[in-house]
């Protein structure tokens, strides 16, 4: 008799709490958008936060309420856009592949070092050492790995204690950028093969006291531009790349020699540094 009631009773619990339950589900119910979910399907998956939300799903919400343009996701790049344009019955238009840059060729050999350091191996631990790290000059790359390790696709090593990207698996999501302490990473355009391999804003003298790859402010690749695509300002050159045809004058007549082509690199130099 016991066992029986005791069955009674966990039923009679169960029921209560599926209704119970059946009936909370109808009040609270939130309803989703149907185009939520299909843009969510057509998003890589990557979570990486380069679209400025807190991921995929949220990115699916932010387009489908209008917060976030259907060519918000770096990573899809225009098939993606294409596809959840379609979704959404909007038109969108191609845009200019992007990847990372760093803007340094301060290289072990070429870069002078004030003082050894002996520490955490991180940027943005390096950049609070006092002098701002191992390096003489105060706007290179601190080489200590941090953009290595927030990137979700492998696609920046340190390489002869500076950062370099792979522009074949660069997807601009902008993560190292966001991590770097020295602000010295950007976005450029896919297209466009030449760089300045520079962030000093020294005057020559003292750029060339500390690195033998910095950018002294000649003005050389500015009168030499056909397209005046390069111009000199704050004693270090900059690249329009609107203008910038990618024709290599700019790279040939530099002195110094920052003006880099840009080529696949090899990481696997990378491994165990």
């Amino acid at each position: 008799m016991g066992i029986v009631i005791a069955t009674v009773c966990v039923a009679a619990v169960g029921l209560f709490v599926g209704v119970f339950l059946s009936i909370a589900g109808k009040a609270f119910y939130v309803e989703v958008d149907e185009r939520e979910v299909r843009v969510g399907e057509v998003l890589p998956g990557a979570n990486c936060g380069g679209c400025g939300q807190a991921g995929c799903s949220a990115m699916a919400h932010a387009i489908v309420t209008g917060a976030a343009p259907v060519n918000g996701c770096p990573v899809g790049g225009d098939a993606v856009a294409a596809k959840i344009a379609e979704i959404m019955g909007q038109t969108v238009e191609v845009s200019e592949p992007q990847v990372a840059f760093v803007k340094c060729a301060g290289t072990c050999v070429k870069a002078k070092d004030q003082h050894k350091y002996t520490g955490v191996s991180d940027c943005k631990m390096l950049a609070m050492v006092p002098g701002g790290g191992p390096k003489a000059c105060s706007f290179g790359c601190l080489g200590g790995g941090t953009c290595e390790r927030v990137c979700p696709f492998d696609a920046i090593h340190v390489i002869d204690g500076i950062a370099v990207v792979d522009e074949e698996k660069c997807k601009a999501c902008g993560k190292c950028i966001e991590n770097c302490p020295r602000h010295m990473i950007e976005l450029k355009p896919k297209k466009n093969k030449y760089a300045v391999a520079c962030s000093s804003k020294d005057k020559g003298p003292a750029v060339m006291k500390v690195c033998a790859a910095g950018c002294i402010g000649c003005g050389l690749c500015e009168k030499n531009c056909p397209k005046d695509a390069i111009h000199v300002t704050d004693f270090i050159a900059h690249i329009d790349y609107e203008k910038c045809v990618s024709c290599g004058i700019c790279a040939n007549k530099c002195p110094k020699k920052v003006i880099e082509k840009i080529e696949k690199p090899v990481l696997k130099e990378a491994v165990g540094q």
